[in-house]
C-alpha cells in the first residue's frame, strides 16, 4: 500500500491521540507468535474511534480487519494489507444485577472472573478460553457443555459501512462455531450476558475443575492457536488426527501436539507458512484414511 502516510495523517485528524503504527509486526499480537506486518495498525480508545475508522475505510475503499487477542487466528507471513484495528483497549466490564456488559476487547476469562466475584453463574466454561469477548461471540465459543449462545442477551455491533446495530437473542443465529456475527461480518463492540445468582464456592469449584482439565489435556506449555479444526459430524478431529498417526508430525517449527492431536504448537520459531502446510497435510491425510473432510476452526487472515 503506497499511501500509508496519508492514511496515518487522515486517521490522526479524525481520531486525535490514537495509537497508530505503520508496518506493525503482527507476530507480536498472536498467540502462535507468527505473522507478517499490518500496513496500518490502530488501537482505538473507544467505540466512537472505531466507528470513525471503519467509516473512513468504507469511504476510501481501504480494506480492514478486526483483531482481538489473536488467540484463534493465523496471520499469513506477508501480513495484512490495509488497516488492522486492534480492540484490546475496549475492555470495560460492568455489572447490573445479574447481567454483565463487556466491551469487545475484554478478555472472556476476565468476564468469567468478574461473574465469580459477583456470585453469577453461567460463564464458568469460559474461565480458560484465551480470547476476547468479540472473538468468543463470533465463533460461539464453548467448552465443557457450555457456550456463548446459552448466556448472551444482546450485542452491539458495527457493520462494514460503519453503521451501529443493537442485536438481541432472536438475531444471533448461533450454531456450532458460527453466528450471525460471522455470517454478516458484523464487528462486535459490546456484549451483555445474562447469568444466574449462585453460591460462589460452587462457581469457583466448577472453574477450578475446568482449569485443571484444560491443563491436563491441552498443550498450554507451547504457543498455539487453540483447537485448529472444527468437529466433524459424529466425530472428533483430534481422534481422527491421532488415529492417522500424525501426532508429533512437524513441518518447520510447527508440530501436531503429542498431548492433544487437535492442537498445532509452535515448538521452534514456526512461521505461519509452516502452520498452513501442516494443516493442509493433516486434512489430506485424514481425508485419505477416513474419507472425512476436517475444516479449520482457526481464522486465517492475510496474504501468502
Amino acid at each position: 500500500m503506497n499511501d500509508k502516510l496519508k492514511i496515518l495523517k487522515d486517521i490522526n485528524n479524525i481520531c486525535p491521540d490514537i495509537f497508530i503504527r505503520i508496518s506493525e509486526p503482527l507476530y507480536k499480537h498472536t498467540y502462535i507468535q507468527t505473522g507478517g506486518a499490518a500496513d496500518i495498525f490502530i488501537q482505538p480508545k473507544n467505540i466512537d474511534d472505531v466507528q470513525r475508522i471503519i467509516q473512513y475505510s468504507d469511504e476510501n475503499k481501504i480494506p480492514f480487519e478486526i483483531l482481538g487477542y489473536g488467540s484463534n487466528v493465523i496471520i499469513k507471513d506477508k501480513g495484512i494489507r490495509g488497516i488492522v484495528i486492534n480492540l484490546n483497549h475496549l475492555n470495560k466490564i460492568t455489572i447490573h444485577k445479574n447481567e454483565i456488559m463487556a466491551e469487545s476487547g475484554a478478555s472472556i476469562i476476565d468476564v468469567s472472573r468478574t461473574a465469580l466475584q459477583f456470585h453469577l453463574s453461567g460463564l464458568e466454561f469460559a474461565c480458560g478460553i484465551p480470547g476476547s469477548v468479540g472473538g468468543a461471540l463470533i465463533m460461539n465459543a464453548g467448552a465443557y457443555d457450555g457456550e456463548i449462545s446459552y448466556v448472551l442477551k444482546s450485542a452491539k455491533v458495527i457493520t462494514l459501512a460503519g453503521d451501529i446495530l443493537n442485536l438481541s437473542d432472536s438475531d444471533f443465529q448461533f450454531g456450532y462455531r458460527t453466528s450471525v456475527f460471522e455470517k454478516e461480518k458484523y464487528k462486535i463492540l459490546e456484549a451483555t450476558f445474562i447469568l444466574e445468582k449462585s453460591d460462589p464456592l460452587l462457581i469457583r469449584e466448577k472453574m477450578d475443575t475446568f482449569r485443571f482439565l484444560r491443563k491436563q489435556k491441552q498443550p498450554l506449555e507451547f504457543p498455539s492457536c487453540g483447537s485448529v479444526f472444527k468437529r466433524p459430524p459424529n466425530q472428533f478431529a483430534g481422534k481422527l488426527i491421532s488415529e492417522s498417526g500424525l501426532q508429533g508430525m512437524r513441518i518447520g517449527g510447527a508440530e501436531v501436539s503429542m498431548k492433544h492431536a487437535g492442537f498445532i504448537v509452535n515448538v521452534d520459531h514456526a512461521t505461519s507458512t509452516d502452520y498452513l502446510l501442516l494443516i493442509r497435510h493433516i486434512q489430506e491425510t485424514v481425508n485419505k484414511k477416513f474419507d472425512i473432510q476436517i475444516d479449520p476452526e482457526v481464522k486465517i487472515l492475510g496474504e501468502d
